[in-house]
């Protein structure tokens, strides 16, 4: 598992990008834009495109995401208290 996150005093919160390579051989991709609310997942076969996500979060690319289809987990982390 990679994770990169981001920490400013300016954007309180959680930060950050993760990725985890699954016993099945595709990536789980994460990320969270601050809190719980806003905490999306999802899966590709493609290790370039799991790169370029990652890369393209962290070099601040508008359009890092667009490769996939995200789905909210907010759910996962309800009892949370960032949320």
């Amino acid at each position: 598992m990679l994770i990169v996150e981001r920490v400013t005093d300016e954007e309180p919160g959680d930060w950050y990008v993760q990725v985890l390579m699954r016993e099945d051989d595709t990536f789980q991709l994460e990320y969270r834009d601050g809190g719980a609310a806003v905490h999306y997942q999802t899966r590709t076969v493609s290790r370039e495109k799991a790169v370029a996500a990652v890369l393209g979060w962290v070099k601040g690319e508008p359009g890092w995401k667009a490769a996939f289809m995200w789905n909210n987990i907010a759910s996962c982390f309800e009892d949370s208290d960032d949320s």
